[in-house]
């Protein structure tokens, strides 16, 4: 049953359908990021069903600079996915012809961003209808309702449900509930319908699909597991032990391999390792989520996991081919996902090194947040995947948000995690970070609980301090 939220969504898509069908051509701009990536990937497949010209580009962050440049090209029509909402003012005051297809939190006039706005009723964002785009649903999803919009009756194209849910599980969007919920929900049971993903409760480390078992113990972070994370003879060790997934005769196994005897058996062991441990309950559930499986795709492959699928994305998007990413996403299985898998290679190593430099330089914790700045030492395209990782080690508060900081061209690039428990207090990092970095003469906005922005390398010092003061004042509302 379709709630009253996705359809206000889906009217409002269908009025940005029939602008687009109108135009003789489209001009694509979308984020470099996973739901990004699968967001830009709908809707070029969705163009293509309906016979509409495009061209498309990816930006890290869309400023006025990036909105002066296109202003100047002078496109007959934009199109902006999983990004625009902080843009609507512009947009409007430039009269530039435009649909926004986004979910994070609208940034205007209010005129601007009401959900009936008559100055500028492109945009599609569940904000503008009460609905949370942090975790009700990602910006691969806003666009895939457009796709829907533009296909009709003919073509739905509800089989590319699928992608919507990788974009969804790459902005993290399950981690609330441990399950996709509200919006994201519809459109996986939309996909299930379609016969293209399934889901189910299973085992939720990374890497159920292409990792030896032992392998996938060794590298999670999501929980961190002291004693294992880091250190493959003991995971070898552990499997050893439990009698499952590992032995001299048969060698590594993969968890898509194992019998369901075989699974039960080894989670047995996880948990009672982690009871053993003294892990949290928290930690301890995070064991077990819901997981979505690709029907189309084959088996022991990247893409038949929406985990694995998303984070190929992002190690396309995260160095400069996000192009090859949506290569991936609409099919090609030679030549982009070779180069994929090489970007994939690289990113797990830097993921490993950025995790390592937080571990043995540190956090600094202040009243209210804790930050790291890693100069040029982090990559500024994974510094907020470093900071989220990051929140599972031990030299991490989890009762406060988590900053990283790394230097780009544009000035010291700022990402902020957080956690529900804060949200629930008062925290809202996209407020946050739009605040601040506006009074040091940057900019930035997000989610509640996951934000970033650019600031000027002179004004770190002040930013970290009025940062630390702002967040203290929404947790003592």
């Amino acid at each position: 049953m379709v709630s009253d939220t996705f359809a206000k969504l889906s009217e409002r898509a269908a009025l940005c359908a029939e602008k687009l069908k109108q135009a003789k051509k489209v001009h694509l701009v979308s984020h470099i990021d996973a739901d990004g990536i699968s967001s830009a990937a709908i809707m070029n497949l969705s163009f293509e069903r309906a016979g509409i010209p495009y061209t498309a580009e990816f930006v890290k962050k869309l400023d006025e600079r990036v909105m002066v440049r296109l202003l100047e090209e002078n496109h007959e029509m934009l199109v902006f996915t999983d990004l625009g909402s902080a843009m609507v003012d512009f947009i409007v005051d430039n009269r530039m012809s435009a649909v926004i297809a986004d979910h994070h939190q609208p940034n205007g006039r209010p005129e601007n961003i009401a959900a009936d706005s008559a100055t500028f009723p492109y945009h599609i964002n569940p904000h503008l209808f009460g609905a949370n785009g942090g975790f009700e649903i990602s910006g691969s999803g806003v666009s895939y309702i457009l796709a829907c919009e533009i296909g009709g009756k003919e073509t739905d194209n509800t089989d590319l449900a699928g992608l919507a849910i990788v974009g969804a599980i790459g902005d993290m969007q399950n981690r609330k509930y441990g399950k996709l919920a509200g919006l994201n929900r519809e459109i996986l049971e939309q996909g299930a319908q379609a016969g293209v993903i399934k889901y189910a409760p299973d085992l939720s480390l990374f890497g159920k699909q292409t990792r030896p078992i032992f392998k996938i113990l060794q590298f999670s972070s999501e929980p961190y597991l002291p004693g294992l994370t880091g250190d493959e003879e003991a995971c070898i060790r552990f499997l050893q032990t439990a009698g499952a997934g590992y032995d001299q005769r048969d060698g590594a196994k993969l968890w898509i391999e194992l019998s369901m005897d075989e699974k039960r058996i080894i989670i047995s062991a996880l948990m009672k390792f982690c009871d053993e441990r003294g892990f949290s309950s928290r930690r301890t559930q995070e064991l077990i989520r819901e997981c979505y499986t690709l029907l189309n795709e084959k088996e022991g492959t990247e893409m038949r996991d929406a985990s694995e699928f998303s984070t190929l994305l992002n190690a396309t998007g995260r160095y400069d081919k996000a192009e090859t990413g949506v290569r991936v996403c609409m099919g090609d299985r030679d030549d982009a996902l070779s180069a994929a898998r090489t970007l994939l290679s690289e990113h797990r190593k830097n993921l490993v090194n950025g995790l390592n430099f937080v571990r043995e330089n540190g956090v600094t914790q202040l009243k209210n947040i804790q930050y790291f700045y890693s100069g040029e030492e982090i990559k500024e395209t994974i510094v907020g995947i470093i900071a989220g990782m990051a929140s599972s080690l031990e030299n991490v508060d989890r009762k406060k948000p988590i900053i990283g900081m790394a230097d780009s061209e544009d000035g010291i690039k700022i990402s902020s995690r957080g956690t529900q428990d804060l949200i629930r207090r008062g925290m809202n990092l996209s407020k946050a970070m739009n605040d601040v970095t506006e009074a040091v003469g940057g900019a930035g906005g997000g989610h509640d609980i996951a934000a970033g922005g650019t600031i000027p390398p002179e004004k770190a010092d002040e930013f970290i301090v009025l940062l630390d003061e702002y967040i203290g004042r929404q947790l003592n509302q």
